[in-house]
């Protein structure tokens, strides 16, 4: 199976091009840091041993932030929130979506059960950051 009538690529050029995407120093997540750093507040980066990896992280404070990918997290509402439509790999993709998100959940529930604060920011909302340098101070106090 060379590609499906639905992608553009061969499969071997399509994994090629999904290898390539990157799961931390993204350009949303950069966003965020730049962001948190520019209003002051000072962070660590995906501890290890905290469920999810969190991508900043505040000890003091016990809080984290997650910027998730709205494709990758499955962003209820969101554009970008959409299975791959070529019927070869539809299965695959959506049982490998809602599994990330399933373990977003998972690993949220467990943060806030041991006591730390988790915000979510979505790519999408990275876009507009007046409205979330707002969300975080309010988060980080």
């Amino acid at each position: 199976m060379e590609g499906s009538s639905l992608d553009t690529l061969t499969v071997r050029e399509r994994s090629e091009l999904m290898s390539r995407i990157r799961s931390r120093d993204t350009k949303p997540e950069m966003r965020v840091r730049r962001l948190v750093h520019g209003l002051g507040y000072r962070y660590r980066l995906h501890a290890k041993e905290l469920p999810g990896r969190p991508d900043l992280v505040f000890r003091p404070r016990r809080k984290v932030i997650f910027v998730h990918g709205c494709f990758w997290h499955r962003h209820e509402g969101c554009s970008k929130n959409r299975i791959p439509k070529s019927p070869e790999t539809r299965d695959f993709w959506r049982d490998k979506l809602n599994g990330n998100a399933r373990r977003d959940r998972l690993n949220e529930t467990t943060l806030r059960r041991t006591g730390w604060g988790v915000l979510v920011i979505w790519e999408c909302e990275t876009k507009d950051l007046d409205p979330l340098a707002k969300r975080v101070r309010a988060f980080l106090g």
